[in-house]
């Protein structure tokens, strides 16, 4: 298991941490570091949890990569995409831990979670692509139209507007925001309930009411890998 990556199990449940630099980035490392440890995870038969660092969830993906040519950053941004693809279809309950800021490819996972425990603090969450003079790639369209509340979706997609931590349940990156003091204790008890799931159940009604995007990401990915944006 790669350093960037952190994995322990105990009572059903499996932590990820990730552990990658300040702003804990998405590299290919780290994404084949996560990939492993859902692996792990389902040899475990253990629910989910994938955390950051002390105030930083995730800022995106390398911009060490994202920098270098049009083809590196596509090829990351697929990778990404079809880890968040198979994050939505996973064989049991997967909790994001926000442990603070949660921006461009850290959101992502966040929306690609079942279940989002945000910390409260003076974080931003969003997804900052256009801000930042990228055009968002379709997969991230479809992510975000299918998991993002309707109203928005243009704010945050096309307009690309951070919120704070308490916007972020509104706009449907957060399903809870909780005090600091609460954080650990709320996202270890929210583990060990969905540890009570019937996880069958819970894998085929997951993959009935997310068939149309699921869909839609494969075919997203797909127009992605011909892209140059």
């Amino acid at each position: 298991m790669t350093e960037l990556v952190q994995y322990h199990c105990a009572d059903n449940v499996a932590t990820i941490t990730l552990n990658n630099g300040k702003v804990n980035a998405f590299s290919h490392d780290m994404i084949d570091g996560i990939n492993a440890a859902l692996d792990k995870a389902i040899a475990d038969e253990a629910v989910v949890v994938i955390k950051g660092q002390p105030g930083m969830f995730s800022a995106g993906y390398d911009l060490s990569v994202m920098q270098q040519s049009m083809e590196a950053a596509m090829k990351l941004v697929e990778k990404g995409s079809t880890l968040t693809r198979r994050m939505l279809a996973f064989e049991f309950p997967i909790i994001a831990a926000c442990t603070g800021h949660a921006i461009a490819k850290g959101a992502f996972i966040l929306l690609a979670s079942d279940y989002r425990i945000g910390i409260q603090g003076k974080f931003k969450i969003g997804l900052n692509e256009v801000a930042i003079g990228m055009t968002m790639h379709q997969a991230g369209l479809e992510l975000a139209r299918g998991r993002l509340a309707p109203v928005f979706f243009n704010r945050s997609v096309i307009l690309a507007e951070m919120v704070s931590v308490d916007g972020a349940v509104t706009a449907g990156f957060l399903d809870v925001a909780v005090a600091p003091e609460a954080f650990e204790q709320t996202v270890a008890a929210t583990a060990q309930a969905m540890t009570k799931l019937n996880m069958k159940a819970h894998r085929q009604t997951k993959l009935k009411a997310r068939a149309g995007l699921l869909d839609a990401l494969d075919k997203a990915i797909d127009v992605d890998r011909g892209s140059s944006l």
